[in-house]
């Protein structure tokens, strides 16, 4: 089934009206010559005018400017994508040694995603890492890649959290505990100390929870390999990505590719709380008839930051 339709809706509450500020939405998928966006309709309450732009990483980045307060703020969108069919089959290359050599022309842009953003970190999770890469001694890149990738699956139970932001590499490897977010951003981190190259990417996971429309949105991490391009990684499942992960942003951060992000203005108290909901539907040929949008959301009272909206 080579046509899937992803809903998602994210809606905050607050106790009266309050003004929101510019925000920033990456909800629009990558697009490639393995799938391409054929619909999408995003529909923002309050009122707001809208434009797109596309940063520094080739995200499509829209930007909206609200023109009245409100006591809710709802994002809503839909997109119906189309992928190539068959999958495309990655290009064959030759077992690629570690440590990887890049070339002068790529090893500029690699830099900017081998330097690390947690500088606090780097001693806890060079240490854990080290000896995971010593086991996988004489193996190629993507192996030692995979390995990595399996031992943060073992090593983090998945927790759900509903907290903004994520936790840092050094808290997840304490708490033993973290989000798809969390445990992506400690395979960033680790990857990047044994010298890959490694950006964050958000999207989706088209899965059973998404399926019975219960589902958030997903991350995991992609690793620049030469002759082969950027192969996606998913330590919440231990696996390499495959069709049913649905990239919307990639960057050398986790925070340059929320999902949503703004402010709002009024005092913190009048923050009731924020509820994300996605659901996927496959489909053996393009719709006719746009899926059902689900029921409105209600509050889950789930705590955030002061005058912050992402």
């Amino acid at each position: 089934m080579n046509w899937l339709q992803i809903t998602h809706e994210t809606a905050y509450t607050y106790g009266g009206p309050v003004y929101f500020g510019p925000h920033r939405l990456v909800l629009r998928p990558r697009e490639g010559h393995d799938v391409r966006v054929e619909e999408m309709a995003l529909e923002i309450e309050p009122a707001a005018s809208l434009g797109w732009s596309r940063d520094v990483f080739g995200n499509s980045v829209a930007h909206v400017v609200f023109s009245e307060p409100s006591e809710i703020l709802r994002i809503r969108n839909r997109v119906l994508l189309h992928f190539a069919l068959p999958f495309p089959v990655r290009i064959a290359a030759p077992s690629i040694s570690y440590p990887v050599q890049y070339s002068p022309l790529e090893s500029s842009v690699a830099a900017a995603y081998q330097a690390t953003t947690f500088p606090h970190d780097v001693f806890a999770v060079q240490t854990w890492v080290r000896g995971i890469a010593a086991a996988a001694e004489g193996a190629d890149a993507e192996s030692v890649v995979a390995l990595v990738n399996r031992k943060v699956h073992e090593t983090i139970g998945y927790n759900r959290r509903e907290a903004k932001g994520v936790q840092t590499p050094a808290e997840t490897l304490q708490e033993g505990t973290g989000s798809c977010r969390d445990m992506a951003t400690l395979l960033l981190e680790a990857l990047r100390q044994l010298g890959f190259p490694t950006r964050f990417a958000s999207g989706y996971l088209d899965c059973s929870a998404s399926e019975a429309g219960r589902a958030s949105t997903h991350a995991w991490a992609e690793v620049y390999f030469p002759e082969v391009g950027w192969l996606g990684f998913d330590p919440t499942t231990g696996l390499a990505t495959s069709a049913k992960h649905v990239v919307v942003g990639v960057s050398n951060h986790p925070r340059g590719v929320m999902p949503v992000s703004g402010s709002f203005f009024g005092e913190p108290e009048m923050y009731v709380g924020m509820q994300v909901t996605v659901s996927t539907e496959r489909f053996s040929e393009r719709p006719v008839a746009p899926i059902k949008m689900p029921a409105a959301l209600s509050p889950s009272g789930v705590p955030a930051r002061a005058g912050q909206t992402g």
